[in-house]
């Protein structure tokens, strides 16, 4: 029999999905698949239990929660030899990573999906030495995700985001940071408003921020946004609705399987919308990390 560790974030987006997995466990259990659930408490807890569970040699853990759940539990698996496969219920606010993989909301065909095991081998990002799933990013605006409450979310929803990112827009417009990029042999110094790196198109919920970015192709998708007037940004931010910002002259936009970033400020760097630490911070693609259980 098959063992399947669901974890559970009770605090994810609108905080109701919580009462649809005992419908989920019920189907799996009736496929023949043995279910142990854990409903995390604090912080990291998603990352200590996914690790447990592959030392357990669990066959596949379910990660329901937000983006920041899925980047735990990522950061709880990679550092095992033996992986588990890996389901994503999107539970959060935004749900970048599902919302792109199409994940099906409810728990009827989301069970069978997980009773498919059908699986793609997915790349994992590591930032220094945590890794991320979907997007890492430093400078202008990165910081929101954690800026707004929690309550915020959960009434608001990905609204919620959008109300953070005009209040901050004012703030830190004409602050630009001055880093150097690595990228092979090759170091420039530059003077930027940010930049991000990303797994999949859709980062922020904005669905074709990367639109050449793909899970399997051992690359990240580089975006960097020069220092600039206002009325650039807000350029790039409407043309980002459509995917047409690739072309802007502020916009450089590359793909690398590993670059590094310096910068003597003190600048945090969002990983899957979580803080991962500061620059300087090497970044590099695992190539094909976990196999993913995805919809056919």
């Amino acid at each position: 029999m098959k063992k399947i560790k669901i974890i559970c974030n009770p605090n994810s987006g609108r905080q109701a999905v919580q009462k649809n997995i005992p419908g989920l466990v019920e189907i799996l259990e009736e496929n023949n698949y043995h279910i142990d659930v854990y409903t995390t408490k604090m912080q990291l807890d998603a990352m200590y239990v996914a690790s447990r569970a592959c030392k357990d040699k669990y066959d596949i853990i379910v990660a329901v929660g937000g983006d920041g759940t899925v980047n735990e539990v990522v950061n709880g698996v990679m550092p095992n030899k033996t992986r588990p496969k890996l389901a994503v219920y999107p539970a959060g606010t935004v749900n970048d990573f599902a919302n792109y993989l199409k994940v099906p909301r409810t728990m009827k065909e989301f069970a069978e999906i997980i009773i498919k095991e059908k699986t793609t081998k997915i790349d994992v990002g590591l930032g220094g030495d945590r890794y991320f799933l979907n997007v890492a990013a430093a400078g202008l605006l990165t910081d929101v995700a954690y800026r707004v409450s929690s309550e915020a979310k959960t009434v608001l929803g990905k609204f919620a985001y959008y109300l953070g990112g005009l209040r901050e827009l004012p703030r830190q417009m004409f602050k630009p940071i001055k880093i150097t990029l690595k990228i092979g042999d090759v170091e420039e110094k530059r003077e930027i408003l940010f930049f991000l790196v990303a797994n999949t198109p859709s980062v922020g919920g904005f669905k074709y921020v990367a639109p050449e970015a793909d899970i399997s192709d051992g690359k990240f998708d580089l975006l960097i946004v020069e220092k600039s007037q206002f009325i650039d940004v807000a350029s790039i931010f409407f043309m980002a609705l459509t995917g047409n910002h690739t072309s802007h002259p502020n916009l450089q936009y590359i793909q690398v399987d590993a670059f590094s970033v310096y910068c003597d400020d003190n600048i945090y760097v969002d990983l899957d919308g979580e803080q991962g630490g500061k620059l300087p911070m090497d970044f590099k693609v695992k190539k094909d990390a976990i196999d993913l259980i995805v919809p056919d």
